[in-house]
């Protein structure tokens, strides 16, 4: 029909921050080796449970970056006609089972010390905790950026938040201990980090599951997209309008709009592609024009 348009395809997975991506694995590294050193020197289940969530935070940023070099060397093959972005949102559910895993262990172990609490020593668990604190406020700033374009980024920046809260609490329980001796503060502080991390877990593994099933874009009205479809001038029917996200920042759409007769086929087309883009931020989308021509079928399976 001679009508231009782009299939340009939105940058995905976070590609453009994998030096902050390193950067985070490599602080979230050096800060569990630490804390799970200090957590068998004092005895605290607090910097214990910490340690195991860092350790989900450096694998859930590592999975981001596997995520990403997938991506970069396997789309384009003669069989993956929409690439491997979808490897992103399964590395976001693997992350969010991690999530929920950690949270277990931390609550069953936190109960078990209540129990009969051991002497933990304040000293040095404060010290790696201010180091803990400080790495992960590092790691939130490199991610910042990354997490609102990435939802696989995203998981790894909410755990990263999680554990900077966490290592807030293991602060005040050191604190604490050290004044008072009140060591139950500890498997207390524990339960709450393992209480922090379940409704974020929950919500990344939401999201994950929304894209997966192929759900309609958070933010965008199928109703509305209907309508402001059916309101531009020729289109006498739309049908069939599907609307999912392939990753994170790519939303696709396919629809069929059946004409008026004496409509132009172009103008519409290019109508619909405009509306989509500008008005819901769809901009890889399949329209099939259908000309108003007496008993024409478009053949849409009736599935």
């Amino acid at each position: 029909m001679g009508h231009d348009h782009s299939h340009a395809t939105a940058v995905s997975l976070g590609s453009r921050h994998r030096g902050r991506l390193w950067l985070a694995l490599g602080l979230a590294g050096a800060v569990m080796v630490a804390e799970a050193v200090a957590a068998w020197y004092t005895h605290s289940l607090a910097l214990l449970s910490d340690a195991a969530h860092v350790a989900g935070d450096a694998l859930g940023i590592a999975m981001a970056l596997a995520a990403i070099i997938a991506v970069r060397r396997a789309n384009g093959g003669p069989r993956r006609t929409y690439g491997m972005y979808r490897l992103e949102v399964l590395a976001a559910l693997a992350n969010t089972v991690l999530l929920f895993g950690v949270a277990g262990f931390v609550l069953v172990q936190a109960v078990r010390r209540l129990q009969e609490q051991p002497e933990v020593q304040s000293g040095p668990m404060l010290a790696v905790a201010v180091f803990g604190l400080a790495a992960n406020v590092a790691s939130l700033l490199l991610l910042r950026s990354a997490a609102s374009e990435s939802i696989n980024v995203r998981g790894a920046y909410f755990e990263v938040l999680g554990d900077a809260v966490a290592s807030i609490g293991v602060i005040a329980a050191a604190v604490v201990i050290a004044f008072t001796g009140w060591y139950a503060v500890d498997s207390l502080i524990a339960v709450g980090v393992g209480l922090f991390i379940l409704p974020r877990a929950y919500r990344l593994g939401r999201d994950a599951l929304r894209i997966l099933l192929q759900h309609a874009p958070v933010g965008v009205d199928p109703q509305a997209v209907e309508t402001s479809l059916g309101a531009l001038d020729g289109v006498k029917e739309v049908h069939d309008l599907h609307l999912w996200t392939l990753t994170s920042g790519m939303e696709v759409a396919t629809v069929h709009l059946a004409l008026d007769g004496g409509a132009d086929p172009g103008t519409v087309l290019g109508d619909a592609q405009r509306t989509l883009a500008e008005r819901f931020g769809i901009a890889h989308a399949t329209v099939q024009i259908e000309p108003g021509d007496p008993g024409q079928d478009c053949g849409t399976p009736h599935w």
